[in-house]
């Protein structure tokens, strides 16, 4: 019951958001409000249905320290994707013209923020917490990330091959950064400053969603394996290897800090719970 009122509270406000979102269309300004009220309504909820139903601290999002882990994580997700379209430029597989529409990226920003929180609220900070509780660590990485893959089979131009790329990159890098750290800022601020980089710096189509222009008129040519085709660079091979590097950084960082819960060790921390 705690996990379902944990999970319906983030839910409640991401679909809330989505539909004021949807009502702001257009707007950039009023869209960026919306998505950072969204944002912070949906770090409240969490708090408060964490602390109603664990009686205990929210320690994952903890205030002391939160804005130096996002920022943080913000910077590395924009290099991280930087890197990546460095590349695909290399080979040929990304074109600049001008410059696009900076209200665009002011409303991509927005709605990109919206998205980053409450996704990392759900997927990480409920789903995998729970889900290693029960199982430890790795069992609860491959499960999760594979979960948050194929939930992208849903947008209007999703693959199997794009499904894949967002379980390594997403479900396995965002959730790394989880573990090494016990704290969602820094992977909330690496999935903003990756979604940011995509869609309001380098214009470009973020996980098949029919992504508006952002501030570079720009566009990508070539093969899928290279560029992500409709699905945009996230389906690149590049963007792949890269963030299943960093993946393997995170989680040795979490292997130094004991922070890898066995199965053996979270079977029997959750029988001892019965036992209560």
């Amino acid at each position: 019951m705690k996990f379902v009122l944990q999970l319906l509270a983030v839910t409640a406000v991401a679909v809330l958001g989505n539909l004021a979102l949807q009502a702001v269309d257009g707007s950039p300004w009023p869209a960026l409000a919306v998505g950072v009220a969204v944002a912070g309504l949906a770090v409240v909820a969490y708090r408060q249905v964490v602390r109603a139903t664990e009686r205990r601290s929210v320690a994952e999002l903890a205030w002391p320290g939160a804005a130096r882990a996002a920022g943080r994580g913000a910077v590395a997700g924009v290099a991280l994707f930087a890197a990546v379209i460095g590349i695909i430029t290399a080979f040929g597989g990304y074109q600049v013209t001008g410059l696009g529409s900076a209200a665009g990226a002011v409303g991509l920003i927005g709605l990109m923020c919206a998205a980053a929180v409450t996704e990392e609220l759900m997927f990480r900070g409920v789903l995998f917490r729970w889900v290693e509780a029960a199982t430890g660590t790795w069992c609860a990485l491959v499960l999760t990330g594979s979960l948050f893959g194929l939930v992208h089979l849903l947008n209007p131009h999703a693959s199997l091959w794009g499904a894949v790329a967002i379980a390594v990159e997403a479900g396995g890098m965002l959730t790394a950064a989880y573990i090494a750290t016990r704290s969602l800022w820094l992977p909330i601020g690496l999935h903003l400053g990756w979604n940011a980089a995509a869609s309001a710096l380098f214009s470009t189509e973020v996980s098949g969603n029919n992504t508006p222009q952002g501030l570079l008129d720009a566009a990508t040519s070539g093969p899928m394996l290279l560029t992500g085709g409709d699905f945009g660079p996230e389906g690149s091979i590049f963007a792949v290897l890269f963030c299943g590097l960093a993946t393997l950084a995170f989680l040795r960082l979490a292997a130094r800090r004991g922070n890898i819960v066995s199965f053996r060790a979270a079977r029997g921390t959750a029988r001892a719970k019965v036992a209560q």
